[in-house]
């Protein structure tokens, strides 16, 4: 049934009723008698300002005032009692709204006798209770550092300081970067979109120019230049880019380049690179690198088992419109966390393109994670104070290089200063739940692989 409140400023009816998840329908029926004072107010205010030719100011009579400003009085008197009568009904029944109401103000008029009545739609936070917050079982994994480890990370930082190369000959292979000239083809558009010397990693989840297209390895692999391939996408309807969102898109690729990353050798200038006198050395200092990243793993697990713990034991829903409208939001809270783990642009950049690639469930959880957060902010009552804001992006900006206060000035102008403080907010969380948490722990079987033997591998 209706849920019916009256407002004793106002005197309006007030009737909320359910229009779907985390969303409600609001009707209002402001009455005659509200209406006629609000318009005598707003003649009385009009008559001591008017200028009226051949009357003295404050003198013109309301009936030739009428006949003057009648038509700009009313609509300033209606869109001054949508305003009123909308945000009492808003505060009065206690509705949490995302973003603010959407009023057809166009289509309705102000009646010249009876009540004004109109309605409007808003998307509300979701309401839900959270499970017990002490006591939350965790795992606490271990974790030994390999021979093994030591030297895939080596591989790694050969691979991050190669270049790419052009393939001789051969067809495309995973992980290759193909150069190539695309035709985008978007369902409700006449015109295709010509793009020339796009550059498409191969990767499982990629990008073609803008386009999201999963299974992108699938696609390219095995093509040689001169080739073209085609496929069509289904574009997430929580895509980030509105023009794209939920489209149905063709793409024909027509491969000109490949090229291949090519490793950087080990040699002389690759240690002194990084500040190291010989091979030795470098494994010591990926050693104790990796040791220390293995502690930040194991804290980054629990702190995975809380967000799953809260997940799973927390239920509702979210309208499909509020997860695409937050998409954008989201993307940006997870560009700022990756800054703040000191990422350099290049592994950000990739992340992103992951990130943005996300299905639609993927991003109703962040969504979820975000609310129940929030919830659990202020349940514990947990902030953040201007002084650990700047700590923390003093942290972030000493990892970049940057002067802190030039880091927050950025912020402040790329928006992203407010995800930050959110962001900090939640870790204040996280750690307050670890340390209630009923913590297991548990040893990682690792074996190790003698670096003999592991160099005999590579030969």
């Amino acid at each position: 049934m209706p849920d019916e409140q009256q407002s004793t400023a106002m005197k309006n009816k007030v009737t909320i009723e359910e229009a779907g998840p985390c969303r409600k329908k609001v009707t209002i029926e402001v009455p005659e008698e509200t209406i006629k004072t609000a318009i005598d107010a707003q003649y009385h205010d009009l008559r001591r300002d008017a200028v009226v030719p051949g009357f003295r100011k404050g003198r013109a009579p309301r009936e030739l005032l009428e006949k003057r400003f009648g038509k700009e009085t009313t609509e300033q008197v209606k869109l001054k009692l949508l305003a009123e009568a909308s945000a009492s009904a808003i505060k009065d029944n206690e509705l949490d709204i995302l973003g603010e109401p959407d009023i057809d103000h166009e289509n309705i008029d102000l009646p010249e006798t009876g009540e004004l009545k109109f309605g409007f739609e808003v998307e509300v936070r979701p309401d839900f209770e959270l499970p017990p917050l002490e006591g939350i079982p965790v795992t606490r994994t271990k974790l030994e550092v390999t021979d093994e480890q030591i030297d895939k990370e080596i591989e790694h930082l050969r691979e991050w300081s190669g270049v790419w190369t052009p393939r001789a000959d051969g067809p495309v292979e995973a992980e290759d970067q193909v150069i190539g000239n695309v035709v985008l083809k978007a369902e409700e558009f006449e015109e295709e979109q010509k793009l020339d010397n796009v550059e498409m990693h191969v990767r499982p989840n990629g990008f073609v120019g803008p386009v999201p297209v999963e299974k992108l390895d699938e696609l390219l692999v095995g093509a040689e230049p001169g080739d073209v391939r085609r496929t069509t996408v289904q574009v997430p309807k929580t895509y980030f880019r509105e023009d794209y969102r939920g489209k149905k898109i063709d793409i024909q690729v027509t491969v000109k380049d490949i090229k291949w990353l090519k490793p950087c050798a080990l040699d002389k200038n690759f240690l002194t690179r990084f500040g190291v006198e010989d091979e030795e050395e470098l494994r010591e200092k990926i050693r104790d690198n990796l040791q220390s990243q293995s502690e930040q793993q194991s804290r980054t697990e629990m702190t995975q088992q809380i967000y799953e713990h809260l997940l799973e034991n927390t239920d509702f829903d979210l309208p499909l419109e509020v997860v695409a409208d937050y998409s954008s939001t989201l993307l940006q809270r997870q560009y700022t966390n990756l800054i703040m783990r000191g990422l350099s642009r290049e592994q950000i950049e990739e992340q992103m393109d992951q990130l943005r690639a996300s299905s639609e469930e993927q991003a109703k959880e962040r969504l979820k994670t975000f609310f129940i957060m929030d919830k659990v902010a202020k349940k514990l009552d947990i902030d953040v104070s201007e002084e650990e804001i700047n700590g923390h992006i003093a942290q972030v900006a000493v990892q970049r290089g940057q002067r802190p206060e030039k880091m927050k000035e950025q912020m402040q102008r790329d928006g992203s200063l407010a995800q930050f403080k959110l962001q900090v907010r939640e870790d204040k969380c996280i750690a307050k739940l670890l340390e209630s948490a009923a913590v297991t722990e548990k040893k990682k079987a690792a074996r190790k692989k003698s670096r003999k033997a592991s160099r005999k591998t590579k030969k």
